[in-house]
């Protein structure tokens, strides 16, 4: 007798056919590093970082190829990616965006955006303690980016507040205000937002649902300083804004 459809015979009679693996490629650009993880279904199988600042070439893409090499996939076989989508370096977030939505639109992928705060949190590889953080990322002009998340009992990230930018002087007062812990660049409890924290949020992230790759852009946080300079020089907006 032939095994139905769907069904493959074992030992002990069919056995349901196992389903090709869901590749994902996350990728965050918020900092002076930009970091790459691949999922194979919703597990991490391989990392990479590069340089986003003071280099004469662009270094993302390259790290992208080797980490989807190293987890034994290519491009093509992606049908997820995931962006950090800010606040953070304008042109690093644009770099990003911009191999994101180029490898979506190439795959017919759908496009997921993630809070780069919120990978902050969820992505060190020592997993942050059960509690209340600060998450902090450089707004320039003496601010911070700055958005309250509560690690639970089970690892699990929730946003308790996003605030927006705040100043650095202002951070002491936050934390006693939630009862949380600044976590971040150069802060106690130092870290910085990485791709990897893509597995951990990934029930968040797909619950919202993809982004539309003809308009989405991400959370710059601030206009960039060449903007900010022309408008100062200019006294307007700079056209096109």
């Amino acid at each position: 007798m032939t095994p139905t459809s769907g069904a493959r015979r074992g030992r002990e009679g069919l056995l349901p056919e196992r389903l090709p693996p869901t590749w994902t490629l996350a990728l965050d650009a918020s900092t002076v590093s930009g970091t790459i993880a691949v999922l194979r279904d919703d597990d991490v199988v391989a990392e990479g970082e590069a340089l986003m600042r003071g280099q004469r070439e662009e270094r993302l893409m390259p790290a992208v190829l080797r980490a989807l090499a190293s987890a034994g996939c290519g491009a093509n076989d992606i049908t997820r990616v995931i962006c950090g989508a800010g606040p953070g370096s304008f042109t690093s977030l644009r770099v990003a965006a911009a191999i994101a939505k180029g490898i979506a639109v190439g795959n017919s992928a759908r496009l997921y955006r993630v809070s780069s705060l919120a990978l902050l949190v969820a992505g060190p590889r020592t997993s942050l303690p059960e509690g209340r953080f600060l998450a902090l990322l450089d707004a320039m002009r003496s601010e911070r980016y700055a958005s309250v998340f509560e690690v639970g009992m089970r690892q699990e990230v929730r946003e308790v507040e996003r605030l927006g930018r705040i100043d650095r002087d202002a951070v002491a007062s936050v934390c006693e205000r939630f009862g949380a812990r600044a976590v971040g660049p150069g802060e106690t409890l130092e870290a910085s937002p990485h791709a990897r924290g893509a597995a951990r949020l990934i029930r968040a992230i797909l619950a919202v649902g993809p982004v539309a790759l003809d308009g989405w852009e991400p959370d710059y946080g601030r206009a960039a300083e060449a903007q900010v300079r022309w408008e100062a020089a200019h006294g307007r907006a700079m056209p096109g804004r």
